[in-house]
This record gives structure tokens, C-alpha cells and sequence, in this order.
């Protein structure tokens, strides 16, 4: 991944706003079932990989597009262990890649702990998102285990559909909104690289 020199969150037409530390959690369930499931071991999900299926997933197709990521974790956690890259500072924040049918993607991280809690920077983040016209497709990732999930369905509440095309990821349907969902295994799956026919 390619050093950016900007390392704030810009207003891409397109977002993905993600809480890192629930997404690697995830990928750890995902790898430990899987691997005697097919029955071979896995590599570290793909991060790029992972990033690209999440914006065809949110609507974002083939062109030069701009697609901002920003990977929101606990203080705590310096990398994500089921990922690579894994290291928010030296690998990850103010990073970029281009994918050959969707365009750029750079990568923001963003450390929350005493002063603001993941689920209050994730909500405040999507109130600023939602105020600005050039940003078109925003796709969040919220812990799925806690209530940002609820945070958020009560902020998309009056959020408008016909300008901006939301969609929040979780690993089973959940209670609905003013915005779409996905699975997020999808996602994780292609970046963990299983393939469809070994798990018929």
C-alpha cells in the first residue's frame, strides 16, 4: 500500500466506515469454523480484497472511483491479528490502493478510547456524512454484538434514500431502517479466500 500525505477523512463520494475490532473478531470465528469445515488452514483475510467486495456490495461499480475507508478500533489494539495488513500506524492510516475495476481506496485509522467511545465516533462520523452532498454511498460495519447497531437505525431514521445509498453490513439479517443491508461473511469469506465449492 502506497503512503497518502493526507491523513484526515476526506468526503469521498464513497465511505466505508468500519469497527475494526468487531471486523477481526469476526474473521477470527471465520477461520477457526472454516479451516475444519474445508479442512486447510487460511491465511489472514486480504484487507484490500475485503475493501473491494464491501464496496460492490454498497453499490459502488466499476470506474475511477474514490472510496475512503476508515478502520475505527480501540486504543488498545495497535493491529488487527486476523488481518493483512494488521498495523493501523505503520501499515494501515494515511495508505492507499488501486484496484484495477474500481479505482483508488485510502485508508484512514482512527483510535477511540477515553474520550469517545467507537459506537459515538461511528454515529457522530455518519451525523457529518449525511450532511454532505458529495458523499454518495456510505457502507458501515458496527459492532454487532453491542447497540450501535440501534444507534444507527435511529440516526437513518429520516436519513434520505434518493441522495445517498447506505448500507450497513452485519452476519445475520437485523432489524431494519432507512438503509440497506448485506452480510458481512461475503466480504470476509472472499477476503479469507474460501471459495464457493468448497463449502457446498
Amino acid at each position: 500500500m502506497n503512503a497518502q500525505a493526507n491523513d484526515g477523512i476526506r468526503m469521498s463520494e464513497n465511505i466505508i466506515i468500519a469497527d475494526a475490532d468487531y471486523m477481526d473478531s469476526v474473521a477470527f470465528d471465520l477461520i477457526v469454523n472454516f479451516e475444519r469445515m474445508i479442512n486447510r488452514p487460511l491465511p489472514k483475510a486480504d484487507l484490500s480484497q475485503w475493501a473491494v467486495c464491501v464496496a460492490l456490495d454498497g453499490g459502488v461499480r466499476a470506474g475511477r472511483n474514490d472510496v475512503q475507508v476508515v478502520l475505527v478500533h480501540d486504543e488498545k489494539h495497535p493491529k488487527m491479528e486476523n488481518f493483512a495488513p494488521s498495523d493501523y500506524a505503520h501499515e494501515l492510516h494515511a495508505k492507499a490502493f488501486t484496484d484495477p475495476r474500481l479505482g483508488e481506496f485510502t485508508l484512514t485509522s482512527v483510535a477511540c478510547g477515553k474520550t469517545i467511545s467507537k459506537e459515538e465516533y461511528i454515529e457522530n462520523v455518519m451525523r457529518t456524512l449525511l450532511e454532505h452532498e458529495e458523499v454518495r454511498r456510505i457502507m458501515v460495519i458496527p459492532d454487532g454484538n453491542g447497540d450501535a447497531w440501534d444507534r444507527l437505525r435511529r440516526l437513518l431514521h429520516g436519513a434520505d434514500d434518493d441522495n445517498k445509498r447506505i448500507t450497513l453490513f452485519a452476519m445475520q439479517p437485523m432489524e431494519g431502517g432507512n438503509f440497506r443491508q448485506e452480510l458481512l461473511g461475503y466480504a470476509l469469506m472472499s477476503a479469507l479466500g474460501i471459495k464457493a465449492d468448497e463449502i457446498k
